[in-house]
């Protein structure tokens, strides 16, 4: 049974009497990069998690496809990626235990997994001796095992430099080619004109457009957009 498309209607999310989402509408279908944009406090992080069920929203309704409970096949990875006390190739095959996969297969996929993401010659190295932009791939490496059906990613180059960036973004765009649908937040606007296939962009805790990319930047249609594109819409505090 297929999870897509996925639909949030009048999503709320209201923790402590704080309004982060506000009534939210948002349909996603089931191929490509779909890239969050919007300033700090509009909610996109907190969109992405209740997506994977770590957040329950405190109003509204999200389906996926005929589904109203989150279903198996979704992954997400961190700004700041948690590793285990232990070697690459062992962060690596985390995902596949909760399968019931045995280990020698885990094991085999992991190292064939890091070969991809050019982390082999890491693989007994222990995960937290890992610069930043080895540590994200190592994070995408976990997930993609899992070969999830959908894929939340949030700030996933954030921290890294312009060469730790790159690689990450390349592995984004193999896991995309592989049929798997991708959501994710960025701040960088060149980094979503280079990924998305369509732009969700957010502010005060609702969707103000959701249109393909190339429409995006070039007719937002929005006010608030347009100021977003040119660096004048002022960042709200995150709470």
């Amino acid at each position: 049974m297929s999870m897509f498309p996925i639909s949030a209607s009048d999503l709320r999310f209201v923790p402590n009497g704080h309004a982060v989402l506000q009534g939210l509408d948002l349909t996603l279908g089931g191929e490509g990069i779909s890239v969050v944009l919007g300033p700090n406090g509009a909610g996109k992080s907190v969109l992405l998690r209740i997506l994977c069920g770590l957040l329950v929203p405190s109003g509204g309704q999200l389906r996926w496809g005929v589904q109203q409970d989150c279903p198996a096949g979704v992954a997400m990875v961190f700004q700041q990626p948690i590793m285990l006390r232990a070697a690459v190739i062992e962060n690596a095959a985390l995902g596949l235990i909760p399968l019931g996969v045995g280990r020698a297969e885990r094991q085999a996929s992991a190292w064939a997994m890091l070969e991809r993401v050019g982390l082999a010659d890491r693989a007994k190295d222990s995960a937290r001796q890992l610069s930043g932009g080895e540590r994200q791939r190592l994070a995408l490496a976990r997930a993609w095992l899992t070969r999830p059906r959908l894929l939340l990613l949030d700030e996933p180059t954030a921290s890294l430099d312009p060469s730790g960036a790159e690689m990450v973004e390349r592995i984004i765009r193999e896991i995309r080619t592989e049929g798997c649908k991708i959501v994710m937040t960025t701040h960088n606007l060149g980094q979503a004109t280079r990924l998305a296939d369509d732009v969700v962009f957010m502010a005060n805790g609702r969707v103000r457009e959701h249109v393909p990319v190339g429409e995006f930047f070039r007719r937002p249609a929005s006010e608030e957009a347009r100021l977003f594109i040119q660096g004048e819409l002022p960042w709200q505090m995150a709470f």
